[in-house]
């Protein structure tokens, strides 16, 4: 059953949610603001996708940071940075068996999830 990390006030989180919903596909639910990141999560994202594709560089948290900490950021202080600000992590992230699916595309996610909702 995928996981879908996200968080309750996220507008792309619902409607992944609803999608899901109404799909009929299970799945296990994780707020990344509620339940946190654990370090090894993180870890596994970071290395199987990278920063460019999991750090929201457009979102509201990103751009609240100053200019010269967004831009002396080395690796171990994004990911200091990504466990202490979870909300500054693209979302929705599915983790499906080994696959990780960062954002939301309701095509892409209908070949994705294609014969695994209910009466499938």
């Amino acid at each position: 059953m995928p996981t879908l990390y996200g968080i309750r006030t996220c507008d792309t989180v619902r409607r992944a949610r609803r999608w899901l919903d109404d799909h009929g596909v299970a799945y296990a639910w994780h707020d990344l603001r509620t339940d946190g990141l654990p370090p090894a999560t993180l870890d596994r994202w970071l290395a199987q996708v990278g920063d460019a594709v999991l750090v929201n560089r457009r979102g509201r948290t990103w751009r609240a940071l100053p200019p010269a900490e967004r831009e002396g950021l080395d690796a171990a202080a994004l990911r200091a940075l990504l466990l202490a600000e979870p909300t500054l992590i693209k979302r929705p992230v599915v983790e499906d068996g080994d696959d990780l699916v960062v954002g939301f595309d309701a095509a892409a996610w209908a070949a994705r999830f294609a014969g695994r909702g209910a009466g499938a």
